[in-house]
């Protein structure tokens, strides 16, 4: 039996890339999964499909994390259908990319709309009603390290994500639930490649020392450490899953 057997994760975002990567493997873990989706059900859809054929169990459910009324809904969800969850993982986001001189209001308020407040929306319930023993990943970005030029406000937002990935895991203290981050590099997503001449991904590829872009696996991988039971003394840390380029 998986060590993971009778556990529901939540996974936010879940319906491509990276996200659905993380649905597939917690679903080959022995996890329930609850692909979450903002408005595409049939990618949603696809991977419930993709984890039920490799003998795992899943469901969709939408919602938008921005909106908080929209997040209690998920949670009273899993609880009705589940009894209760175990770990969730703060995937969702978008990046809007411009210097700070060309910002746009509305991506500045849509990217903190989504990455920020849809991150605490999530955080507030599951700080609330996840179960004890349980586990929380959020999302950062190892930009928040390279601090590159024109992802100030995109960073900005995910700095504000690692902050409170360590408060976070203070204020857990006595439930045994673990609080942590992960910050990919430069991962091979059609969210990533497209867009880009071949000569950028190839220079982006180059920028660790491993030579390679990550793939949705290898920080899928990150994530499942993490939620497994071999996570759990690591607790208000930021994982940069990112090949060692910072």
């Amino acid at each position: 039996m998986p060590a993971n057997q009778n556990k529901v994760a939540i996974v936010t975002g879940a319906s491509r890339g990276i996200g659905a990567a993380i649905g597939e493997r917690l679903g080959r873990d022995g996890f329930t999964v609850v692909v979450n989706y903002a408005g595409n059900a049939a990618a949603a859809n696809e991977v419930v499909r993709k984890i039920e054929a490799a003998g795992g169990k899943a469901v969709t459910a939408q919602a938008d994390v921005a909106d908080a009324d929209a997040v209690r809904r998920m949670f009273d969800s899993a609880e009705t259908a589940f009894g209760g969850v175990d770990v969730l993982v703060n995937n969702a986001g978008i990046m809007m990319l411009s210097a700070l001189a060309s910002a746009d209001d509305a991506n500045f308020d849509r990217q903190v709309a989504v990455n920020l407040k849809g991150t605490f929306n999530m955080l507030r319930e599951a700080a609330k009603r996840l179960r004890d023993g349980g586990r929380v990943i959020n999302f950062s970005t190892t930009v928040v390290g390279l601090k590159l030029e024109t992802y100030g406000v995109y960073a900005a937002t995910k700095a504000a994500v690692e902050t409170m990935t360590a408060i976070m895991a203070k204020e857990m203290r006595g439930r045994y639930i673990t609080v942590n981050a992960v910050a990919p590099g430069p991962t091979a997503t059609d969210l990533f490649l497209n867009g880009k001449s071949d000569e950028l991904i190839e220079r982006m590829a180059k920028m660790n020392p491993l030579e390679r872009l990550g793939t949705p696996e290898d920080i899928a991988a990150a994530v499942a450490f993490l939620a497994g039971p071999d996570g759990g003394w690591i607790n208000g840390q930021t994982l940069r899953a990112n090949g060692g380029v910072i």
